[in-house]
């Protein structure tokens, strides 16, 4: 695979170098127009799947960017947007001339609308708010229209100060009840009071927010105007200004601080897209992917920052600290609820990250487990340390205790190293296909294992779910195309079969005059499984489906904007397991006793549940509705409860070299304990330990001559 992304590379680099891609002077407009210029060319040349820039193309840059620049809505007004509309189909034609009208144009007009605002809200706020009228508010910013009037502009933002209030005004007097309840010695202070307080932090948060957005500048925008563009061509292809490229630098150099967790931004909203294994987010276990952080609020300040409609690196500098402090955040959960999570910040703990293994034990049968976090490598040194070479280990001991099954737990796992996956999947089968990579105009490159040797041989057990991605679904894919595994987990994978290459845009300039001009993160292959077709979109399905907390709401490739189509291609050489499992006869039990087993028919409910909440678009301001409602919630949540509550019949325990570990680290032996105590209450595991039996009995296993490494 390297080989090909080098000779695509400098084939791009040669075209570039002989266009006349030269700096005229530091100007902001000479910079930009030579940025774009740069990377429409680079785009054409290098993306896996460049799109036609045509008109067509144009209107959906159009909708993007307006969309970027104005998410809720709440800054432009309809003849804005009908100005705007006259270049809707000219897109094309500026990126090709290097015209920057259309942007100068939005710039200048959201900078003024923006100081309209910022001299509208301290008025609103003046007077209190009346909570007893009957008022919604509609947070279905897609359908909701522009203003026509700067009268309709101020209600709208009046609703929107109104129900930040509301928020704040009920935390307000919980707090008060709480401590009453508690008999803290407070100060006992009337409704208006606390309304009061609720509309200052309302205006202190907007004030705030306006602060972070003064240090904007044209080129900041610019940039926003130009991810327009990229991730017209796939959500993964994306333009870093230069002081995102040195932030990005830092996160995969491993060096990880602060609460362990990537965030994103999507419109307004400041989204959790992971949460780091052994980091402190992932060992409080009150952090999911999905949550939606609102506020931020430092231990030495009596009120949270909004962080709603923040700029991502502004929201990030506040949710980092170091390490000892605590930061409390305000999330929006994936079920709709509002919570406060306390997180002390601490460094991302690397052991964690690494893949581990535990015994099981079910009524007198051993089983193993390997956990695998993500496909690392040591990048110094890959030989010293890698996922592969850990899993082969863990196996090995697991081998030695005399298992009958084994289960590889891929959930969570967002990828990594492609060479790391190709011997992991060689541990379990004899030479061959494991991926085929295909870059832009040429034939598929088949990644093969080449060792005869198998490390396990016996019943095999792929665990997964929405948010295991890239490598792992790779995995997956091949020990369901060989017919070696058995894969249990969500309806499907999360589908990203796509490479991307990180190109440094400052390499093919002819002089520096302009500065730093960034990097460009670029779709340049593609992954394909050994039948032929694309693990993008569709991902991998599981053979056994169960429901999990995710299964009706929107989180995979699927759900982006703009991904890649699902394809094929001819499907590799490749042999079939030869003890061929009895698919149809494993499915349907495991379906039978999912169907009888009341935990997973409440995770059900609790996931249909989820996914109604979050389809709530309207919103009550009157407080007595309001507060009915999250009580109702919180009565809900709390009835879902009971899931934690649930324990199986499996043992789980340290194999004999990590318990000597242990014994020396006694903190490793707490993380251990916490592990399986969660492993005892994870109805998955049990479910795949059921399927690893039923393997047992329904087939006889035969080593059909295999010599083991």
């Amino acid at each position: 695979m390297k080989k090909s992304v080098i000779i695509l590379l400098l084939g791009v680099m040669a075209g570039v170098a002989s266009c006349s891609f030269t700096p005229k002077s530091d100007s902001d407009p000479d910079r930009n127009k030579l940025l774009i210029d740069l990377i429409s060319f680079v785009l054409e040349k290098a993306h896996f799947d460049a799109r036609k820039i045509d008109d067509s193309f144009s209107k959906e840059v159009f909708e993007d960017y307006i969309e970027a620049l104005d998410p809720q809505k709440r800054y432009f007004y309809d003849s804005d947007i009908v100005e705007f509309k006259k270049y809707e189909n000219l897109i094309d034609d500026q990126i090709r001339d290097k015209d920057l009208t259309f942007f100068n144009l939005t710039y200048d007009r959201l900078s003024m609308r923006v100081n309209e605002v910022k001299a509208l809200y301290g008025d609103l706020l003046k007077k209190p708010f009346d909570f007893n009228e009957e008022e919604t508010i509609d947070t279905d910013y897609e359908k909701l229209s522009y203003v026509s009037s700067k009268r309709e502009m101020r209600k709208r933002w009046y609703k929107r100060l109104k129900f930040s209030t509301l928020s704040t005004y009920y935390d307000k007097l919980e707090e008060q009840k709480q401590d009453k309840e508690n008999k803290v010695k407070s100060e006992d202070k009337t409704d208006a009071e606390l309304e009061e307080e609720a509309r200052e932090v309302t205006k202190t948060s907007i004030k705030e927010y306006f602060d972070f957005t003064d240090d904007l500048d044209a080129k900041d925008w610019f940039s926003v105007y130009i991810n327009s563009i990229v991730e017209s061509f796939d959500p993964h292809t994306f333009y870093f200004a230069p002081k995102d490229k040195d932030r990005f630098d830092i996160s995969m150099s491993g060096k990880l601080e602060g609460i362990g967790a990537r965030l994103q931004k999507k419109n307004e909203n400041i989204k959790i897209v992971e949460v780091i294994s052994g980091g402190p987010a992932w060992r409080g276990e009150e952090v999911e992917v999905g949550d939606i952080i609102l506020k931020v609020k430092q231990e030495d300040e009596e009120e949270p920052v909004s962080i709603v409609g923040m700029r991502l690196d502004d929201a990030v500098s506040l949710i980092k600290g170091p390490k000892g402090t605590k930061v409390i955040l305000t999330l929006r959960r994936v079920d709709g609820s509002i919570e406060n999570v306390e997180i002390t910040r601490d460094v991302v703990e690397l052991e964690e990250t690494y893949a581990k293994s535990s015994l099981i034990d079910r009524g007198g049968s051993k089983f193993g487990l390997v956990n695998l976090p993500k496909f690392y490598f040591n990048m110094d040194d890959y030989n010293q340390r890698n996922a592969a070479l850990d899993v082969e280990k863990e196996i090995e001991r697991l081998k030695e205790k005399n298992i009958d099954g084994l289960v590889i737990d891929l959930r969570n796992n967002g990828g990594g190293s492609l060479k790391t996956v190709v011997e992991i999947a060689g541990l379990f089968i004899k030479k061959g296909p494991v991926v085929q990579v295909k870059a832009k105009e040429s034939k598929p490159q088949v990644l093969k294992d080449t060792d005869a040797s198998i490390t396990w041989d016996g019943p095999l057990v792929i665990m997964v779910n929405e948010l295991s991605a890239s490598a792992s679904e790779i995995l997956a894919a091949a020990m369901q195309d060989y017919r070696r595994a058995i894969v249990i987990g969500s309806k499907q994978t999360y589908g990203k079969g796509t490479v991307q290459n990180i190109m440094d845009l400052n390499r093919w300039l002819r002089s520096s005059d302009v500065g730093d001009l960034g990097a460009l993160k670029i779709t340049t292959q593609k992954f394909y499984r050994v039948n032929g077709g694309s693990t993008q979109l569709e991902g991998v399905k599981s053979d056994v489906v169960v429901p999990d907390r995710y299964s009706y709401i929107d989180i995979g490739e699927k759900d982006q904007d703009n991904p890649l189509p699902w394809d094929k291609i001819a499907p590799a050489n490749y042999d079939l397991w030869s003890n061929l499992m009895d698919y149809k006869a494993i499915v349907e039990k495991s379906k039978q006793r999912m169907a009888e087993n009341s935990q997973l028919q409440l995770i059900e409910e609790n996931a249909k549940w989820v996914a109604d909440r979050r389809n709530i678009l309207k919103f009550p301001m009157k407080f007595s509705t309001y507060k009915n409602e999250i009580e109702q919630n919180e009565n809900k949540i709390e009835y879902f409860e009971k899931i934690d509550e649930y324990k199986s019949n499996l043992k789980f325990s340290s194999l004999p070299y990590e318990i000597s570990l242990i014994e020396k680290d006694s903190v490793l032996g707490e993380k251990r304990k916490r592990w399986h105590e969660n492993l005892v209450k994870d109805v998955y595991i049990e479910e795949a330990v059921n399927v690893l039996r039923d393997i047992q009995l329904v087939h006889h296993n035969s080593t059909s001559g295999i010599i083991n490494k």
